[in-house]
């Protein structure tokens, strides 16, 4: 027990003689080295603010503004045209101030308030720059006047280093497209999908809207976008995530997997104290801004506020909508093994904890032999379930007391970490594996994961891991930049013995794992157990399929002139018509991180172009030749669509939004209703990588990732996920309902596999087959 007194800072006692008092020196060091470190961090946050406010300038080159007014008047030229004179006469008289020291601070000031001026003046045309996007539709291979003039004047302003935060307040806002140009753009993307009734009623609805509702609404949107930094965001935020009421789990948090061949330990405790650790120093990175921004073709930076929450956040469920609980820091993490719930510190004397000291903590959490507490097994599934219940019973059954205290720690850690019991990973030759691989990390047992953490790192007990996100606080490419940082510094910087241990020794004077208690009465086990049912249900009817398609990859789709993510979506569209004989409206989710506060905006993937080349693949009587044009045709039209959506010219986000208004001046729009709720049954998404490029895949082919997944977003359709990792490997995350009996998982990676190969062959690019 002495490790364990040691984390209490005093002790005292109640005496005949008063009280008594047992002071800690070991307890107030640590006490007083965590104040330090605390202080260090405000230091370094406080510097990093200062350095991103006066981007592109540094305080060096104020030296060099002052130094050059000082040194001009030492030569007797005034560069201030005499405001530097002025300066000195305002300035109060003082003994302690001779002449020529006024002089001196006057010189000081006026170099400063230039300086200040050029600053603003900077920013002010990295913004303007920033709001240029002609390079994105440029030929591939070629380059304008224009934007040749542009790169190098953004090269010019960006040459100093840039922090995380450097450029966003130089970010352009999204701007609000004009309505007559989002309908004209609506009405294009479903016309292959309706008939010449429907579509005529569609038109007749549109014009409607156009002519009498659209304008008052567009004009408070364009009001709104005035006066906040992106008219979306926050109601995207609000309304699409946080006031939704139906489980998280399947329906809206998605997973990350794991390198694909390589474990780098087999060791639970080690790989979890490894990449904790890793995913810790990428937090110090974080909240020092020390994380350069991500940067298109090397010079366009994208927004990173969505990085802001990433630790130290949970959702807090409500009965009408749910909150986003942020903590500036965090100094523990929340484990889950064997229905068991612990607190573990992270700091040791204001210093974070070794790889090996972590690995002992979290063996001590493994070897623990104590059962679960009534009721603590499942108490997970109610975040797995509807928001109502869990709400509900928060507020009835954890408000006070233990119970409260110990849902503290959860909610307050800086992420969740699942010592999980099972095996994952692939196998080669061992069917389904991915699959099953693929439905732990979306949904596990419904009860190991905090599915309201912003993140939970799963560990396996091969030393496989993962991770479950939840969705409203940021994207998929966020947590994918996180993923990056851990899984390369875990592998090639932080090591292994032979044996799979973390380096090092650990020190085992450390107070073990806190056991979080819990008082769960009967009624509160009841709400869990309801809890646990619905979202059992909700799992059991996920059907996976996640597989590697190696017969060509991006170098071969390249030779065909054309983007990779045009051909794989062209392929969608081919295998979800082969699959069900129809087409459908398609979602494919594009960034818009190119303007302030931007996250996502829709990709309608579905086009006339591409229902010409589908269908041109099943009429015989099409040349190889024709089918090549179409083909090409709808790539152009999809790069195009893409580049308009990322640019701030999507459909989708802004009919939401002039919904949204329509709604809160209780205005009826026909139109709106009809195109908000018609279904995505093909919803689609590119996990992006090499976003950090700390691996080089040509050097390590064996450390390709997976990529990651989500559940099907339409009862009767398909969710698909797809990476392009490496020159031959694109990895498919295929997931439907077993309760439709349209979808079949594995019958459309089929399709998409042919569809693939189909495609190739019009191009004489024959496909090498994996030995």
């Amino acid at each position: 027990m002495a490790e364990a007194h040691q984390a209490v800072a005093f002790q005292f006692t109640v005496t005949p003689e008063g009280l008594d008092f047992h002071l800690s020196r070991e307890a107030v060091k640590q006490l007083y080295l965590a104040g330090i470190s605390s202080w260090k961090k405000r230091l370094v946050r406080a510097k990093n603010s200062f350095l991103t406010g006066v981007y592109p300038a540094s305080p060096s080159s104020w030296m060099v503004v002052v130094m050059a007014t000082a040194g001009s008047f030492y030569c007797q030229v005034d560069p201030s045209l005499g405001m530097i004179a002025r300066i000195r006469h305002c300035l109060p008289e003082s003994r302690l101030l001779s002449y020529e020291s006024r002089t001196m601070v006057s010189a000081a000031l006026f170099s400063t308030g230039v300086w200040l001026s050029a600053v603003l003046l900077f920013r002010q045309a990295l913004k303007l720059l920033l709001s240029y996007h002609g390079w994105m539709f440029e030929p591939h291979g070629k380059m304008s006047r224009s934007t040749r003039i542009w790169v190098a004047l953004m090269k010019v302003l960006s040459i100093r280093k840039p922090l995380l935060y450097s450029f966003q307040t130089s970010l352009p806002k999204l701007p609000v497209p004009p309505v007559e140009a989002t309908i004209t753009r609506y009405l294009e993307s479903v016309r292959p999908l309706m008939d010449d009734e429907k579509y005529s009623k569609m038109e007749a609805l549109a014009k409607e809207f156009k002519e009498k509702t659209a304008p008052r609404l567009q004009k408070y949107l364009i009001l709104k976008s005035w006066w906040t930094t992106n008219y979306v965001s926050d109601w995207w935020e609000q309304y699409v995530y946080l006031r939704s009421r139906s489980p998280l789990m399947v329906n809206s948090n998605y997973y990350a997997m794991d390198f694909l061949y390589v474990t780098p330990s087999h060791v639970q405790a080690a790989r979890a104290g490894n990449v904790v650790h890793a995913i810790l120093l990428y937090r110090r990175k974080l909240d020092r801004g020390e994380i350069p921004p991500v940067m298109a073709l090397g010079i366009v930076p994208m927004c990173s506020y969505q990085s802001e929450r990433m630790f130290n956040t949970t959702r807090i469920p409500g009965k009408e909508t749910d909150t986003l609980l942020h903590l500036v820091d965090s100094k523990h993490l929340a484990v889950y093994h064997k229905g068991r719930f612990y607190k573990v510190w992270l700091y040791y004397g204001g210093q974070l904890l070794r790889p090996r000291d972590l690995e002992l903590q979290f063996q001590r959490i493994l070897d623990d032999p104590s059962p679960p507490q009534p009721g603590e097994e499942r108490l997970a599934a109610l975040t797995a379930g509807e928001r109502v219940p869990w709400a509900e019973a928060r507020a009835r059954f954890f408000s006070h007391g233990k119970n409260k205290a110990s849902l503290d720690a959860i909610e307050r850690a800086a992420f969740f970490l699942t010592l999980d019991e099972e095996e994952h990973g692939y196998s080669p030759g061992r069917e389904g594996c991915m699959d099953a691989y693929a439905k732990s990390l979306l949904h596990g047992q419904c009860y190991d994961r905090w599915f309201d953490k912003s993140f939970t790192l799963v560990v396996y007990k091969n030393g496989k891991l993962g991770a479950n996100a939840e969705h409203s606080w940021a994207d998929a490419p966020i947590i994918g930049h996180l993923w990056e940082f851990a899984l390369a510094t875990d592998k090639f910087q932080l090591g292994y013995t032979e044996r799979g241990h973390c380096l090092g020794e650990p020190d085992t004077l450390l107070a073990p794992p806190q056991r979080l208690q819990w008082d769960i009465p009967q009624e509160c086990r009841a709400t869990i157990e309801g809890s646990y049912r619905l979202a059992k249900a909700l799992a059991d009817d996920v059907d996976f399929c996640c597989f590697q398609f190696s017969d060509f990859g991006k170098g071969l789709i390249k030779k065909c002139r054309t983007s990779p993510d045009a051909f794989i979506q062209i392929s969608l569209q081919l295998a979800h018509f082969r699959d069900k004989g129809c087409f459908c409206l398609t979602y494919e989710a594009s960034m818009t991180r190119l303007f302030r506060e931007g996250r996502t905006e829709t990709v309608r993937s579905c086009t006339a172009e591409s229902t010409a080349f589908v269908r041109s693949m099943g009429d015989a009587r099409q040349t190889r030749a024709e089918r090549q044009r179409l083909f090409k045709l709808a790539a152009e039209k999809h790069q195009h669509m893409y580049r308009m959506a990322m640019t701030g010219a999507g459909i989708d986000r802004h009919l939401f939004c002039l919904y949204v208004v329509s709604r809160y001046l209780g205005v009826q729009s026909p139109f709106l209703a009809q195109v908000l709720s018609e279904p995505w049954r093909l919803s689609t998404s590119q996990t992006p990588q090499q976003q950090l490029k700390l691996c080089d895949l040509n050097k390590h082919p064996d450390l390709v990732s997976t990529g990651g997944g989500f559940g099907p977003v339409a009862d009767d359709g398909y969710g698909v996920s797809y990476i392009i990792a490496g020159e031959n490997l694109i990895t498919f995350h295929v997931s439907s309902k077993f309760s439709s009996s349209e979808t079949d998982s594995k019958r459309f990676g089929r399709n998409i596999r042919q569809a693939m190969l189909d495609i190739a062959k019009l191009f004489d690019k024959p496909a090498e087959k994996a030995g």
